[in-house]
């Protein structure tokens, strides 16, 4: 008897574990940050390739981005082409701030959302900025990929930006793409649902929770010129967005592109043997200005 006691309790406990198990992994699988639902991207274009996902962020994580930069706000800035030094410039008059990566676990759980939806990882990502556009304040059309070396060094370029849209817009603040193609099965809402600016191409109107998913760059690596892009003016309401920029490296490895015969990737020897010096010469050698990633492997150097 007392064996057969010893033995149900041991049942018990471990049906007690087991429970406790489950319900974890129940509410960790059901954690807004753990979650992809690929039924809710929709595709805005195929060059550039852009998507949007539908209810990216839940009003929490919008609210908590947006309390976290409030009274950190100063004057955004720009990168000079040929310097790669940070600018003002009316070319870009919102207001924005970083936040340092997993600075909580909210921001920790939208970096690892961002990195599941991409596919990319989450130490090539730059900090998340966030951005506030008041009336009239915009973006004009520009690349979000470098042309200068000082900015490459830190990750090579960016590959992929994540536009989170925090807040509603009654009249402008559109992300449009002019040079984009748009594919044949996308709806395209209203003309008189867009601002002026947004006519001009393909236009993702702000949502708040949604987000916009674009690639800098071809799969090759080589820049994408279709990704050209801007932030329309804001006409009614205040816009509130964060961003986040990932990098073809690590964000926190300082590249070595001084001249120095060397290879970036630890494939390059790979690629080489296979024909990419010559198929990509754009990503494996470069230019004078940009060189590329293998210059030892395609024996340049």
């Amino acid at each position: 008897m007392a064996i057969e006691r010893i033995y149900s309790l041991q049942i018990l406990i471990l049906n007690l574990i087991a429970s406790i198990l489950y319900q974890s992994c129940e509410s960790f699988l059901t954690t807004p940050s753990s979650i992809i639902n690929p039924s809710k991207v929709k595709q805005v274009s195929w060059k550039p390739r852009a998507f949007v996902y539908e209810g990216f962020l839940t009003d929490l994580e919008c609210d908590h981005l947006i309390s976290l930069a409030k009274s950190e706000l100063k004057r955004s800035a720009v990168a000079d082409n040929v310097s790669g030094q940070s600018k003002l410039s009316e070319v870009r008059t919102s207001s924005g701030m970083f936040i340092p990566k997993g600075k909580d676990p909210i921001v920790a759980g939208i970096e690892d959302k961002i990195s599941t939806w991409t596919f990319l990882p989450k130490e090539n990502g730059e900090d998340i900025q966030v951005l506030r556009y008041e009336h009239g304040q915009k973006y004009d059309p520009h690349y979000d990929y470098f042309t200068d070396k000082v900015n490459i060094a830190r990750g090579g370029h960016r590959i992929a930006t994540v536009l989170m849209y925090l807040t509603n817009v009654t009249k402008g603040g559109e992300t449009v793409f002019p040079q984009a193609e748009e594919p044949s099965r996308r709806r395209t809402p209203p003309k008189d649902y867009l601002s002026e600016c947004a006519k001009k191409g393909i236009a993702v109107k702000p949502r708040r929770g949604d987000a916009l998913l674009f690639f800098s760059l071809f799969p090759t690596a080589i820049p994408d010129q279709n990704s050209l892009h801007a932030g329309c003016p804001v006409i009614e309401g205040e816009k509130w967005s964060a961003t986040k920029w990932i990098h073809v490296d690590s964000f926190e490895k300082n590249l070595d592109i001084g001249g120095n015969c060397t290879d970036l990737n630890e494939s390059c020897e790979r690629w080489a043997a296979l024909g990419e010096c010559t198929k990509n010469r754009e990503y494996m050698i470069g230019t004078a200005e940009l060189p590329g990633y293998c210059r030892r492997s395609c024996k340049v150097c």
